[in-house]
């Protein structure tokens, strides 16, 4: 328990048989309840696990018939916090690469009501680039995080990729769940999610760790943005569509779709007088005209970005 809340740690893993072993036995003595939610692993994770669970009776282990994914895996152990009526949830992966000494950081903000969801950030932690952290994987967190901040409206935020977080019972119960993103991805998909349903979410500090010997994360950046990328821009139309139109009509609705359309068309009118100046002749007005629409997207775009970043500030505390 922490200052009068009681507080679950949900660890989604799959196949971590060398590692949820160590995560489990630094478990503080803060968190009342660990839900360990197997993924349908096919290594010895789940004895490993079981031997834990004989010494420290805080363990529960939640069993998927067949792998879902590490969203889904998150959800179900959000579904049984929500069951056994826990205050926090607080997420941490089952590789010994989230370290809980950080653990009052996620929790103090939740407590004092100032958010409801926190999110790790390593990089404020290290106040720059954690040196421990590769440079592959610097760039990649750093252009998913633009997607992230676009595409989700919380423009405060950084180092959205990382999977340590807490979570109030009533931010869960608050969201629709099937509407989330299931599989890797989700860190973005769910900030998209949580801002429509205005969460405040609160980026803390916490250290960056990565163990010796051990390929903690297996995820290719080149190809994992690729995959993630479609996914995003159709969640970001789709919080676009429901905040700013259905739920409460604003301007910037109008000033995104105007201000895309228009870049657009410029571009593809762009490449036209482009290919016609090497074939035939191009007056004067056509390239006005066009540098014209392309200006006049630009300025619509970041005019909506401009308010849409206004309209966000009360839910990034």
């Amino acid at each position: 328990m922490y200052k009068g809340k009681k507080v679950a740690l949900v660890i989604p893993a799959y196949n971590e048989q060398r590692l949820i072993k160590p995560t489990l036995e630094n478990v503080p003595k803060t968190v009342d309840k660990v839900f360990v939610v197997n993924d349908c692993s096919t290594d010895n994770m789940v004895g490993v696990v079981k031997g834990v669970m004989k010494k420290d009776k805080r363990v529960v282990l939640l069993n998927h018939s067949k792998n879902l994914g590490v969203g889904q895996a998150i959800i179900t152990g959000y579904k049984r916090v929500v069951e056994d009526k826990y205050d926090i949830a607080v997420v941490i992966g089952g590789d010994h690469q989230m370290d809980l000494v950080d653990l009052p950081n996620f929790l103090e903000p939740l407590v004092k009501g100032e958010a409801d969801y926190t999110k790790g950030n390593r990089f404020l932690y290290a106040k720059g680039v954690p040196n421990v952290m590769p440079a592959k994987r610097v760039f990649g967190n750093s252009v998913l995080t633009l997607i992230a901040k676009w595409a989700s409206g919380y423009w405060k935020i950084f180092d959205t990729q990382d999977g340590y977080t807490a979570i109030t019972r009533e931010a869960i119960e608050r969201v629709d769940w099937s509407k989330a993103w299931k599989g890797y991805g989700y860190v973005g998909d769910w900030l998209v999610l949580f801002n429509v349903y205005n969460l405040r979410v609160k980026d803390v500090p916490r250290r960056a760790i990565y163990l010796k010997g051990e390929r903690q994360s297996q995820i290719k950046v080149g190809r994992y943005i690729l995959r993630v990328f479609p996914r995003m821009v159709k969640q970001f139309f789709w919080r676009l569509n429901i905040k700013y139109f259905i739920q409460n009509f604003h301007l910037l609705f109008i000033l995104y779709y105007l201000g895309l359309f228009l870049l657009s068309l410029g571009i593809v009118f762009g490449v036209k007088i482009a290919i016609d100046g090497f074939t035939g002749h191009v007056s004067g007005n056509q390239s006005v005209l066009d540098a014209l629409t392309l200006i006049t997207g630009l300025q619509f775009l970041l005019f909506a970005i401009f308010f849409d970043m206004e309209e966000n500030k009360k839910i990034q505390p």
